[in-house]
């Protein structure tokens, strides 16, 4: 950007070598103005020009929220005719390898993160519902969502925007945005719908093809499409903080990092840390009975998911009201960052 002629006293001192005090500015303001830069491109008009539809008059944020995450629309390409093999049949998924396991009226279907990392959408129907498997590897959220709101059935796809680091997705019929961290629409003709959670659990391959030996399981249309079995974020685990992607406030009694299993009760998230659920086997929120197993690899630590640490297998049940267990409920093992930055008033169970 042209900024007009120096004077002489500013060319004498560009003649002079940068003082270290300079240097240590001027590298401030690199992040800086590159914040300023990416807040001045996010609105309406610039996303206009992108080719979207969708109604950027209806929105429940500010638009500065949201950032380009780097792929333009679609450029992580959501899977919309998904195709399975019967889990026995499965020979390239490390044992204790994650997979989203999802089962509707008996209809049981895994779908591996070392797919879902590449594609973070699979639009399918799982016992005659139609629903959105997602995951976003930057929060480590993994939901399923019903694809019905009414009358109307939605196919989804990522826009290539993150609000709070978390995947902005899309629906092709109206083109509204919808935050896939909480199922709600944020901006668009659709503002403020909540797309129904399904239940599922993330749990190692070893353990779904144990009980699921004819289940199915996804597998990439084209096995070389992506570096399907790699992990793109070597090392996120062990970061003291989110990519700079996330702009908001980072917590200051808890790591950022930290592990946390979250359920909904009444509409209001409740959480504890993963170690607590560690420590104990059994952890009761509300009205919620969570438990804890080793043996399952994280899929955001080492290059290869199949030999990421041991992040254990979580598995949440509503309780009856005689304390029994009762059906699944819906759960997330996400980032406490990423909790705290769409829950900020939450309160998380640490002892």
């Amino acid at each position: 950007m042209p900024i007009g002629k120096p004077s002489q006293s500013t060319v004498a001192v560009h003649k002079r070598r940068p003082s270290a005090l300079q240097i240590s500015i001027l590298a401030g303001l690199v992040p800086m103005l590159l914040l300023i830069a990416s807040h001045a491109f996010a609105d309406a008009g610039l996303w206009r020009s992108e080719g979207w539809k969708t109604d950027f008059s209806k929105s429940s944020i500010e638009f500065n929220e949201i950032l380009s995450g780097g792929p333009p629309r679609d450029g992580i390409p959501s899977i919309d005719n998904p195709q399975f093999v019967a889990a026995k049949e499965v020979t390239n998924l490390g044992p204790l390898e994650p997979v989203i396991r999802l089962d509707i009226d008996g209809d049981i279907r895994a779908y591996p993160l070392q797919v879902m990392t590449w594609h973070e959408i699979v639009n399918d129907e799982v016992g005659g519902t139609p629903v959105a498997v997602t995951y976003c590897p930057l929060c480590n959220s993994a939901l399923v969502f019903d694809r019905r709101v009414g009358e109307q059935l939605l196919d989804f796809g990522t826009t290539g925007k993150l609000r709070n680091s978390d995947l902005v997705m899309y629906d092709r019929q109206t083109e509204s945005w919808w935050q896939q961290f909480t199922g709600n629409a944020i901006v668009g003709e659709l503002l403020d719908t909540d797309l129904r959670m399904i239940p599922s659990r993330v749990e190692s391959f070893e353990r779904f093809v144990k009980a699921n030996p004819d289940g199915k399981v996804l597998v990439p249309n084209n096995p070389n499409m992506r570096r399907y079995g790699s992990n793109p974020y070597v090392n996120y685990d062990s970061r003291g903080a989110p990519y700079p992607l996330f702009r908001g406030d980072l917590p200051t009694d808890i790591g950022p990092m930290v592990r946390v299993v979250v359920v909904k009760q009444d509409g209001e998230p409740k959480a504890t840390t993963l170690t607590h659920l560690r420590d104990q086997a059994s952890v009761k929120l509300g009205d919620v009975e969570l438990t804890w197993e080793s043996g399952q690899n994280s899929a955001l630590d080492t290059g290869r998911i199949s030999e990421g640490q041991d992040v254990g297998n979580v598995v949440a049940y509503k309780l009856n009201a005689d304390g029994s267990r009762g059906d699944e409920a819906v759960y997330d093992v996400t980032f406490a960052f990423a909790f705290l930055a769409f829950h900020p008033e939450a309160e998380i169970i640490q002892e």
